[in-house]
């Protein structure tokens, strides 16, 4: 088991936040790392995404929405060809510090047996393209933020 965990605070409200991170046919102009989701962010429903982190290669995925928790947690699990392989269960949690002021983790737990041979892409490349979205997304909130106070 391999564990990417990341954290950073902007200045927007929850609600700004989430309808950044939901506003998935908007990543195209913003997110250096999840290039594009296709799909409802539903329980239950598959999307699709491509991430690409810099220097690294683009790989397309259809996980499975286990989460959705307005303004708190959205969470998913994709797995490469089937379980058991290399498995990603991906989660951005929520927390409203205060009505200006949100923290966001962004956390995937990879597990499988293909897991070993990645250690040091999910801890180089992937982890990069993590603090390089969240840093995308807290432009992209504090923008919004700020259009609407």
């Amino acid at each position: 088991m391999e564990r990417i965990d990341t954290t950073i605070d902007i200045q927007a409200s929850a609600q700004v936040v989430w309808e950044v991170l939901t506003d998935f046919e908007s990543y195209p102009e913003w997110n250096p790392f999840i290039r594009s989701i296709v799909g409802i962010p539903r329980e239950g429903n598959r999307i699709a995404l491509r991430i690409q982190p810099e220097g690294g290669f683009g790989m397309t995925f259809r996980p499975v929405v286990l989460r959705v928790d307005a303004e708190r947690e959205l969470r998913w699990l994709g797995k490469l060809f089937f379980g058991g392989l290399f498995d990603g269960e991906h989660s951005f949690v929520l927390e409203q510090v205060d009505p200006t002021h949100t923290r966001l983790r962004q956390i995937e737990q990879f597990n499988g047996l293909l897991v070993p041979l990645f250690k040091s892409q999910v801890h180089g490349s992937t982890k990069a393209g993590f603090v390089m979205m969240n840093e995308a997304l807290k432009r992209r909130a504090e923008s919004e933020f700020t259009k609407t106070s």
